[in-house]
Protein backbone atom coordinates (compact mmCIF):
# COMPACT_ATOMS: atom_id res chain seq x y z
CA UNK A 1 0.00 0.00 0.00
CA UNK A 2 2.83 2.37 0.82
CA UNK A 3 4.45 1.64 -2.55
CA UNK A 4 1.19 2.57 -4.24
CA UNK A 5 1.05 5.84 -2.30
CA UNK A 6 4.64 6.71 -3.24
CA UNK A 7 3.98 5.84 -6.89
CA UNK A 8 0.97 8.17 -6.99
CA UNK A 9 2.97 11.03 -5.45
CA UNK A 10 5.83 10.58 -7.95
CA UNK A 11 3.35 10.47 -10.83
CA UNK A 12 1.75 13.69 -9.58
CA UNK A 13 5.14 15.41 -9.55
CA UNK A 14 6.06 14.16 -13.04
CA UNK A 15 2.72 15.06 -14.61
CA UNK A 16 2.09 18.20 -12.58
CA UNK A 17 2.78 20.45 -15.56
CA UNK A 18 0.49 18.60 -17.97
CA UNK A 19 -2.94 19.85 -18.95
CA UNK A 20 -5.33 19.06 -21.77
CA UNK A 21 -5.98 22.68 -22.71
CA UNK A 22 -5.59 23.39 -26.45
CA UNK A 23 -2.64 25.64 -27.25
CA UNK A 24 -3.93 29.20 -27.43
CA UNK A 25 -3.53 31.19 -30.65
CA UNK A 26 -4.83 34.75 -30.90
CA UNK A 27 -7.28 34.99 -33.82
CA UNK A 28 -6.33 37.26 -36.69
CA UNK A 29 -7.98 40.66 -36.46
CA UNK A 30 -10.81 40.71 -39.05
CA UNK A 31 -10.10 44.34 -40.04
CA UNK A 32 -7.61 46.17 -42.30
CA UNK A 33 -4.24 46.92 -40.75
CA UNK A 34 -4.52 50.65 -41.42
CA UNK A 35 -7.12 53.04 -40.09
CA UNK A 36 -8.07 56.23 -41.98
CA UNK A 37 -5.30 58.85 -42.06
CA UNK A 38 -2.68 56.23 -41.21
CA UNK A 39 -1.62 54.71 -44.51
CA UNK A 40 1.72 56.54 -44.42
CA UNK A 41 2.38 56.26 -40.69
CA UNK A 42 2.45 52.53 -39.99
CA UNK A 43 5.79 52.36 -38.14
CA UNK A 44 4.99 55.28 -35.88
CA UNK A 45 1.34 54.36 -35.46
CA UNK A 46 2.03 51.09 -33.72
CA UNK A 47 3.79 53.08 -30.98
CA UNK A 48 0.89 55.46 -30.36
CA UNK A 49 0.14 55.81 -26.67
CA UNK A 50 -3.08 57.51 -25.61
CA UNK A 51 -2.23 60.07 -22.89
CA UNK A 52 -3.51 59.72 -19.35
CA UNK A 53 -6.74 61.59 -18.73
CA UNK A 54 -5.01 64.27 -16.63
CA UNK A 55 -2.76 65.01 -19.59
CA UNK A 56 -5.58 64.92 -22.13
CA UNK A 57 -8.01 67.13 -20.19
CA UNK A 58 -5.96 70.22 -19.39
CA UNK A 59 -8.66 72.24 -17.62
CA UNK A 60 -8.04 72.16 -13.84
CA UNK A 61 -11.71 72.44 -12.88
CA UNK A 62 -12.64 69.60 -15.21
CA UNK A 63 -9.86 67.48 -13.68
CA UNK A 64 -11.34 68.08 -10.23
CA UNK A 65 -14.81 67.08 -11.43
CA UNK A 66 -13.46 63.88 -13.02
CA UNK A 67 -11.64 63.05 -9.78
CA UNK A 68 -14.94 63.42 -7.90
CA UNK A 69 -16.59 61.00 -10.30
CA UNK A 70 -13.81 58.41 -9.98
CA UNK A 71 -14.14 58.57 -6.20
CA UNK A 72 -17.93 58.58 -5.90
CA UNK A 73 -19.60 57.14 -9.01
CA UNK A 74 -21.67 54.12 -7.98
CA UNK A 75 -21.43 52.25 -11.30
CA UNK A 76 -17.63 52.38 -11.15
CA UNK A 77 -17.79 51.26 -7.52
CA UNK A 78 -19.84 48.23 -8.58
CA UNK A 79 -17.28 47.41 -11.30
CA UNK A 80 -14.49 47.57 -8.72
CA UNK A 81 -16.39 45.26 -6.37
CA UNK A 82 -16.95 42.82 -9.24
CA UNK A 83 -13.18 42.66 -9.67
CA UNK A 84 -12.75 41.84 -5.98
CA UNK A 85 -15.39 39.13 -6.31
CA UNK A 86 -13.68 37.63 -9.37
CA UNK A 87 -10.35 37.66 -7.50
CA UNK A 88 -11.95 35.78 -4.61
CA UNK A 89 -13.44 33.19 -7.01
CA UNK A 90 -10.00 32.65 -8.54
CA UNK A 91 -8.46 32.13 -5.11
CA UNK A 92 -11.15 29.59 -4.27
CA UNK A 93 -10.43 27.70 -7.48
CA UNK A 94 -6.67 27.92 -6.93
CA UNK A 95 -7.03 26.44 -3.44
CA UNK A 96 -8.44 23.21 -4.91
CA UNK A 97 -4.90 22.33 -6.07
CA UNK A 98 -3.68 22.19 -2.48
CA UNK A 99 -4.45 19.58 0.20
CA UNK A 100 -7.31 20.27 2.58
CA UNK A 101 -6.25 19.80 6.21
CA UNK A 102 -8.63 19.73 9.15
CA UNK A 103 -8.72 18.71 12.81
CA UNK A 104 -11.63 16.84 14.38
CA UNK A 105 -12.35 15.94 17.98
CA UNK A 106 -15.28 13.70 18.89
CA UNK A 107 -16.89 11.25 21.28
CA UNK A 108 -19.08 8.18 20.71
CA UNK A 109 -21.30 6.52 23.32
CA UNK A 110 -23.53 3.62 22.37
CA UNK A 111 -24.88 0.32 23.75
CA UNK A 112 -24.09 -2.92 21.93
CA UNK A 113 -27.03 -5.39 22.31
CA UNK A 114 -26.56 -8.96 23.45
CA UNK A 115 -27.48 -10.55 20.11
CA UNK A 116 -24.63 -8.85 18.24
CA UNK A 117 -22.14 -8.82 21.08
CA UNK A 118 -19.04 -10.97 20.69
CA UNK A 119 -19.10 -11.67 24.44
CA UNK A 120 -22.68 -12.92 24.54
CA UNK A 121 -23.85 -10.08 26.77
CA UNK A 122 -24.78 -6.47 26.20
CA UNK A 123 -22.37 -3.71 27.12
CA UNK A 124 -21.82 0.03 26.70
CA UNK A 125 -19.08 1.42 24.46
CA UNK A 126 -17.36 4.78 24.92
CA UNK A 127 -14.79 6.08 22.44
CA UNK A 128 -13.02 9.43 22.26
CA UNK A 129 -10.95 10.67 19.33
CA UNK A 130 -8.70 13.56 18.35
CA UNK A 131 -7.74 13.30 14.67
CA UNK A 132 -6.05 15.41 12.02
CA UNK A 133 -7.09 14.63 8.46
CA UNK A 134 -5.92 15.68 5.00
CA UNK A 135 -7.41 15.14 1.56
CA UNK A 136 -5.89 15.91 -1.82
CA UNK A 137 -6.98 15.38 -5.40
CA UNK A 138 -3.90 14.62 -7.51
CA UNK A 139 -4.41 16.67 -10.68
CA UNK A 140 -2.72 14.24 -13.07
CA UNK A 141 -4.72 15.32 -16.14
CA UNK A 142 -4.94 19.04 -15.43
CA UNK A 143 -8.66 19.33 -14.68
CA UNK A 144 -8.14 21.55 -11.66
CA UNK A 145 -5.41 23.59 -13.34
CA UNK A 146 -7.65 24.16 -16.34
CA UNK A 147 -10.42 25.40 -14.06
CA UNK A 148 -7.90 27.61 -12.29
CA UNK A 149 -6.81 29.09 -15.64
CA UNK A 150 -10.43 29.73 -16.54
CA UNK A 151 -11.04 31.53 -13.23
CA UNK A 152 -7.83 33.55 -13.64
CA UNK A 153 -8.81 34.74 -17.11
CA UNK A 154 -12.28 35.59 -15.85
CA UNK A 155 -10.65 37.72 -13.18
CA UNK A 156 -8.49 39.47 -15.79
CA UNK A 157 -11.55 40.04 -18.01
CA UNK A 158 -13.48 41.54 -15.11
CA UNK A 159 -10.59 43.85 -14.31
CA UNK A 160 -10.46 45.04 -17.94
CA UNK A 161 -14.21 45.63 -17.77
CA UNK A 162 -13.55 47.88 -14.78
CA UNK A 163 -10.92 49.79 -16.76
CA UNK A 164 -13.39 50.18 -19.64
CA UNK A 165 -16.02 51.45 -17.21
CA UNK A 166 -13.53 53.95 -15.79
CA UNK A 167 -12.63 55.27 -19.25
CA UNK A 168 -16.30 55.52 -20.19
CA UNK A 169 -17.00 57.42 -16.97
CA UNK A 170 -14.16 59.89 -17.59
CA UNK A 171 -15.43 60.47 -21.13
CA UNK A 172 -19.05 60.82 -19.99
CA UNK A 173 -18.13 63.39 -17.34
CA UNK A 174 -16.08 65.39 -19.84
CA UNK A 175 -18.85 65.27 -22.47
CA UNK A 176 -21.42 66.40 -19.91
CA UNK A 177 -19.10 69.17 -18.70
CA UNK A 178 -18.61 70.53 -22.20
CA UNK A 179 -22.33 70.18 -22.96
CA UNK A 180 -23.06 72.26 -19.85
CA UNK A 181 -20.51 74.83 -21.02
CA UNK A 182 -22.11 74.97 -24.48
CA UNK A 183 -25.63 75.34 -23.06
CA UNK A 184 -24.40 78.12 -20.76
CA UNK A 185 -22.87 79.87 -23.76
CA UNK A 186 -26.13 79.48 -25.68
CA UNK A 187 -28.00 80.84 -22.66
CA UNK A 188 -25.74 83.90 -22.52
CA UNK A 189 -26.19 84.33 -26.26
CA UNK A 190 -29.99 84.06 -25.92
CA UNK A 191 -29.99 86.57 -23.06
CA UNK A 192 -27.88 89.02 -25.06
CA UNK A 193 -30.15 88.53 -28.07
CA UNK A 194 -33.24 89.12 -25.91
CA UNK A 195 -31.79 92.37 -24.63
CA UNK A 196 -30.97 93.50 -28.16
CA UNK A 197 -34.44 92.52 -29.37
CA UNK A 198 -36.06 94.47 -26.54
CA UNK A 199 -33.99 97.51 -27.39
CA UNK A 200 -35.06 97.20 -31.02
CA UNK A 201 -38.67 96.77 -29.99
CA UNK A 202 -38.52 99.93 -27.87
CA UNK A 203 -37.03 101.81 -30.80
CA UNK A 204 -39.71 100.58 -33.20
CA UNK A 205 -42.41 101.39 -30.64
CA UNK A 206 -41.15 104.98 -30.41
CA UNK A 207 -41.07 105.19 -34.20
CA UNK A 208 -44.62 103.82 -34.45
CA UNK A 209 -45.84 106.31 -31.85
CA UNK A 210 -44.19 109.06 -33.90
CA UNK A 211 -46.02 107.82 -36.99
CA UNK A 212 -42.85 106.61 -38.76
CA UNK A 213 -43.00 102.84 -38.26
CA UNK A 214 -46.01 100.67 -38.97
CA UNK A 215 -47.92 98.28 -36.74
CA UNK A 216 -46.55 95.44 -38.86
CA UNK A 217 -42.96 96.43 -38.02
CA UNK A 218 -43.90 96.63 -34.35
CA UNK A 219 -45.45 93.14 -34.37
CA UNK A 220 -42.50 91.73 -36.28
CA UNK A 221 -40.14 93.14 -33.67
CA UNK A 222 -42.32 91.78 -30.86
CA UNK A 223 -42.22 88.29 -32.42
CA UNK A 224 -38.43 88.36 -32.25
CA UNK A 225 -38.58 89.34 -28.59
CA UNK A 226 -40.87 86.43 -27.79
CA UNK A 227 -38.71 84.01 -29.77
CA UNK A 228 -35.67 85.10 -27.76
CA UNK A 229 -37.64 84.65 -24.53
CA UNK A 230 -38.45 81.09 -25.57
CA UNK A 231 -34.75 80.33 -26.11
CA UNK A 232 -33.79 81.87 -22.77
CA UNK A 233 -36.31 79.65 -20.98
CA UNK A 234 -35.25 76.56 -22.96
CA UNK A 235 -31.53 76.97 -22.33
CA UNK A 236 -32.15 77.79 -18.66
CA UNK A 237 -33.85 74.41 -18.31
CA UNK A 238 -31.09 72.60 -20.26
CA UNK A 239 -28.41 74.11 -18.01
CA UNK A 240 -30.16 72.87 -14.89
CA UNK A 241 -30.61 69.38 -16.37
CA UNK A 242 -26.92 69.32 -17.35
CA UNK A 243 -26.00 70.12 -13.75
CA UNK A 244 -28.26 67.32 -12.50
CA UNK A 245 -26.65 64.88 -14.93
CA UNK A 246 -23.17 65.97 -13.84
CA UNK A 247 -24.11 65.46 -10.18
CA UNK A 248 -25.34 61.94 -10.97
CA UNK A 249 -22.13 61.04 -12.79
CA UNK A 250 -19.92 62.38 -10.02
CA UNK A 251 -22.05 60.81 -7.29
CA UNK A 252 -22.07 64.10 -5.39
CA UNK A 253 -22.99 67.76 -5.81
CA UNK A 254 -20.46 69.65 -7.89
CA UNK A 255 -19.69 73.03 -6.36
CA UNK A 256 -20.41 76.17 -8.38
CA UNK A 257 -16.71 77.07 -8.37
CA UNK A 258 -15.93 74.00 -10.49
CA UNK A 259 -18.66 74.58 -13.09
CA UNK A 260 -17.82 76.18 -16.45
CA UNK A 261 -19.04 79.63 -17.49
CA UNK A 262 -19.03 78.98 -21.22
CA UNK A 263 -17.45 76.80 -23.86
CA UNK A 264 -14.57 79.18 -24.48
CA UNK A 265 -13.66 79.26 -20.79
CA UNK A 266 -12.85 75.52 -20.67
CA UNK A 267 -9.27 74.55 -21.46
CA UNK A 268 -8.30 72.90 -24.73
CA UNK A 269 -7.90 69.16 -25.13
CA UNK A 270 -4.60 67.56 -26.06
CA UNK A 271 -4.61 66.54 -29.70
CA UNK A 272 -4.26 62.85 -30.55
CA UNK A 273 -2.03 61.46 -33.29
CA UNK A 274 -3.68 61.16 -36.69
CA UNK A 275 -1.63 58.11 -37.66
CA UNK A 276 -3.15 55.11 -35.92
CA UNK A 277 -2.50 51.47 -36.75
CA UNK A 278 -5.38 49.06 -36.20
CA UNK A 279 -3.15 46.98 -33.87
CA UNK A 280 -3.55 49.82 -31.37
CA UNK A 281 -7.16 48.68 -30.99
CA UNK A 282 -5.98 45.45 -29.36
CA UNK A 283 -5.02 47.54 -26.32
CA UNK A 284 -8.61 48.65 -25.75
CA UNK A 285 -9.86 47.25 -22.43
CA UNK A 286 -13.09 45.89 -23.91
CA UNK A 287 -11.10 43.95 -26.53
CA UNK A 288 -8.63 42.74 -23.89
CA UNK A 289 -11.62 41.60 -21.81
CA UNK A 290 -13.03 39.70 -24.80
CA UNK A 291 -9.66 38.02 -25.34
CA UNK A 292 -9.42 36.98 -21.70
CA UNK A 293 -12.93 35.51 -22.01
CA UNK A 294 -11.67 33.59 -25.06
CA UNK A 295 -8.66 32.30 -23.12
CA UNK A 296 -10.99 31.22 -20.31
CA UNK A 297 -13.18 29.32 -22.79
CA UNK A 298 -10.03 27.67 -24.19
CA UNK A 299 -9.01 26.58 -20.67
CA UNK A 300 -12.48 25.17 -20.04
CA UNK A 301 -11.96 22.73 -22.93
CA UNK A 302 -9.02 21.29 -21.00
CA UNK A 303 -11.23 20.72 -17.96
CA UNK A 304 -13.89 19.06 -20.14
CA UNK A 305 -11.30 16.74 -21.68
CA UNK A 306 -9.80 15.83 -18.31
CA UNK A 307 -13.25 14.76 -17.08
CA UNK A 308 -12.91 11.62 -19.27
CA UNK A 309 -9.92 10.43 -17.26
CA UNK A 310 -9.63 9.05 -13.72
CA UNK A 311 -9.76 11.30 -10.68
CA UNK A 312 -7.20 10.27 -8.09
CA UNK A 313 -7.58 11.43 -4.52
CA UNK A 314 -5.75 10.71 -1.30
CA UNK A 315 -7.25 10.89 2.17
CA UNK A 316 -5.19 10.44 5.32
CA UNK A 317 -5.88 10.77 9.02
CA UNK A 318 -3.79 10.46 12.17
CA UNK A 319 -4.43 11.03 15.85
CA UNK A 320 -5.56 9.30 19.04
CA UNK A 321 -8.42 6.94 19.93
CA UNK A 322 -9.18 6.01 23.53
CA UNK A 323 -12.06 4.52 25.55
CA UNK A 324 -11.78 7.33 28.10
CA UNK A 325 -11.28 11.04 27.63
CA UNK A 326 -8.59 11.14 30.34
CA UNK A 327 -6.42 8.62 28.48
CA UNK A 328 -6.87 10.10 24.99
CA UNK A 329 -3.26 11.24 24.66
CA UNK A 330 -1.54 8.44 26.58
CA UNK A 331 0.83 5.89 25.07
CA UNK A 332 -0.82 3.22 22.99
CA UNK A 333 -3.66 5.41 21.67
CA UNK A 334 -2.04 6.32 18.34
CA UNK A 335 -4.16 5.90 15.22
CA UNK A 336 -3.62 6.49 11.46
CA UNK A 337 -5.06 5.58 8.12
CA UNK A 338 -4.74 6.64 4.46
CA UNK A 339 -7.17 5.85 1.64
CA UNK A 340 -6.14 6.41 -1.99
CA UNK A 341 -9.12 6.42 -4.33
CA UNK A 342 -9.36 6.26 -8.12
CA UNK A 343 -12.65 7.09 -9.82
CA UNK A 344 -12.90 6.29 -13.53
CA UNK A 345 -16.07 7.35 -15.38
CA UNK A 346 -17.49 4.39 -17.29
CA UNK A 347 -20.96 5.47 -18.32
CA UNK A 348 -22.45 8.95 -17.91
CA UNK A 349 -25.23 8.87 -20.45
CA UNK A 350 -23.23 10.98 -22.93
CA UNK A 351 -22.96 13.93 -20.56
CA UNK A 352 -19.14 14.05 -20.75
CA UNK A 353 -19.16 14.15 -24.54
CA UNK A 354 -21.91 16.77 -24.53
CA UNK A 355 -19.98 18.83 -21.99
CA UNK A 356 -16.87 18.76 -24.21
CA UNK A 357 -18.90 19.78 -27.25
CA UNK A 358 -20.46 22.60 -25.24
CA UNK A 359 -17.00 23.82 -24.19
CA UNK A 360 -15.81 23.82 -27.80
CA UNK A 361 -18.89 25.75 -28.93
CA UNK A 362 -18.34 28.24 -26.10
CA UNK A 363 -14.85 28.86 -27.48
CA UNK A 364 -16.23 29.45 -30.98
CA UNK A 365 -18.72 31.92 -29.52
CA UNK A 366 -15.90 33.67 -27.64
CA UNK A 367 -13.87 33.89 -30.87
CA UNK A 368 -16.83 35.49 -32.67
CA UNK A 369 -17.36 37.93 -29.78
CA UNK A 370 -13.66 38.83 -29.80
CA UNK A 371 -13.67 39.43 -33.55
CA UNK A 372 -16.86 41.48 -33.34
CA UNK A 373 -15.36 43.64 -30.57
CA UNK A 374 -12.43 44.41 -32.89
CA UNK A 375 -14.74 45.19 -35.82
CA UNK A 376 -16.87 47.53 -33.69
CA UNK A 377 -13.74 49.28 -32.41
CA UNK A 378 -12.40 49.67 -35.96
CA UNK A 379 -15.69 51.18 -37.13
CA UNK A 380 -15.84 53.58 -34.14
CA UNK A 381 -12.29 54.84 -34.66
CA UNK A 382 -12.75 55.12 -38.44
CA UNK A 383 -15.93 57.16 -38.00
CA UNK A 384 -14.28 59.42 -35.41
CA UNK A 385 -11.24 60.05 -37.64
CA UNK A 386 -13.43 60.85 -40.65
CA UNK A 387 -15.61 63.13 -38.56
CA UNK A 388 -12.55 64.92 -37.18
CA UNK A 389 -11.49 65.90 -40.71
CA UNK A 390 -14.93 67.19 -41.67
CA UNK A 391 -15.35 69.06 -38.38
CA UNK A 392 -12.22 71.11 -39.00
CA UNK A 393 -13.66 72.27 -42.34
CA UNK A 394 -17.12 72.75 -40.84
CA UNK A 395 -15.81 74.87 -37.98
CA UNK A 396 -13.82 77.07 -40.33
CA UNK A 397 -16.86 77.56 -42.58
CA UNK A 398 -19.15 78.28 -39.60
CA UNK A 399 -16.81 80.94 -38.24
CA UNK A 400 -16.68 82.61 -41.67
CA UNK A 401 -20.49 82.46 -41.86
CA UNK A 402 -20.87 84.20 -38.48
CA UNK A 403 -18.43 86.94 -39.50
CA UNK A 404 -20.20 87.48 -42.81
CA UNK A 405 -23.65 87.61 -41.20
CA UNK A 406 -22.38 90.01 -38.51
CA UNK A 407 -21.21 92.41 -41.24
CA UNK A 408 -24.49 91.97 -43.12
CA UNK A 409 -26.48 92.73 -39.97
CA UNK A 410 -24.52 95.93 -39.31
CA UNK A 411 -25.05 97.11 -42.89
CA UNK A 412 -28.75 96.22 -42.89
CA UNK A 413 -29.30 97.95 -39.56
CA UNK A 414 -27.53 101.08 -40.84
CA UNK A 415 -29.63 101.12 -44.01
CA UNK A 416 -32.82 100.79 -41.94
CA UNK A 417 -31.81 103.68 -39.65
CA UNK A 418 -31.12 105.80 -42.74
CA UNK A 419 -34.60 104.98 -44.02
CA UNK A 420 -33.33 103.12 -47.06
CA UNK A 421 -34.69 99.63 -46.24
CA UNK A 422 -37.61 98.30 -44.20
CA UNK A 423 -37.27 96.80 -40.74
CA UNK A 424 -38.00 93.31 -42.16
CA UNK A 425 -34.43 93.09 -43.50
CA UNK A 426 -33.08 93.85 -40.04
CA UNK A 427 -35.22 91.11 -38.50
CA UNK A 428 -34.10 88.57 -41.09
CA UNK A 429 -30.43 89.41 -40.51
CA UNK A 430 -30.86 89.28 -36.71
CA UNK A 431 -32.40 85.83 -36.87
CA UNK A 432 -29.81 84.56 -39.35
CA UNK A 433 -26.93 85.85 -37.24
CA UNK A 434 -28.39 84.40 -34.06
CA UNK A 435 -28.90 80.98 -35.69
CA UNK A 436 -25.35 81.05 -37.08
CA UNK A 437 -23.94 81.91 -33.64
CA UNK A 438 -25.81 78.97 -32.11
CA UNK A 439 -24.52 76.80 -34.93
CA UNK A 440 -20.97 77.88 -34.14
CA UNK A 441 -21.41 76.86 -30.50
CA UNK A 442 -22.80 73.48 -31.62
CA UNK A 443 -19.88 72.94 -34.03
CA UNK A 444 -17.31 73.80 -31.36
CA UNK A 445 -19.03 71.38 -28.99
CA UNK A 446 -19.05 68.69 -31.70
CA UNK A 447 -15.30 69.18 -32.17
CA UNK A 448 -14.66 68.71 -28.45
CA UNK A 449 -16.99 65.72 -28.33
CA UNK A 450 -15.11 64.15 -31.25
CA UNK A 451 -11.80 64.58 -29.43
CA UNK A 452 -13.26 63.00 -26.29
CA UNK A 453 -14.71 60.16 -28.35
CA UNK A 454 -11.29 59.44 -29.90
CA UNK A 455 -9.74 59.42 -26.42
CA UNK A 456 -12.33 56.90 -25.29
CA UNK A 457 -12.39 54.55 -28.29
CA UNK A 458 -8.59 54.42 -28.52
CA UNK A 459 -8.54 52.99 -25.02
CA UNK A 460 -8.09 56.23 -23.08
CA UNK A 461 -5.13 56.44 -20.73
CA UNK A 462 -6.12 55.86 -17.10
Amino acid sequence: MRKTFLLLCVSALLLGGCTMMPKYHRPEAPVPKALPESATAQAEASKVVVPAWREFFTDKNLQEVISLALANNRDLRISTLNVEKARAVFRIQRSSLLPTVSAVGGAENYRLPQQVSSTGSAYNVEQYSALGSASWEIDLFGRLRSLRAKALNQYFATDQARVAAQISLVAAVAENYYTLAADLENLHLAQATLKAQKDSYDLVLQSRNAGVATDLSLRQSQSQVEAARVDVARYTGLVEMDKNSLNLLTGTTVSAELLPHGLETVGELKDLSAGVNSTVLLRRPDILAAEYQLKGANANIGAARAAFFPRISLTAAAGSLAPELSSLFEDGTGYWKYSPQVVQPLFAGGSLIANLKSAKVDKKIAVAQYEKAIQVAFREVSDALVKRTTLVEQLDAQESLVNALADSYRLTDARYKEGIDSYLGVLVMQRSLYDAQKGLVSTRLAKRANQISLFKILGGGV
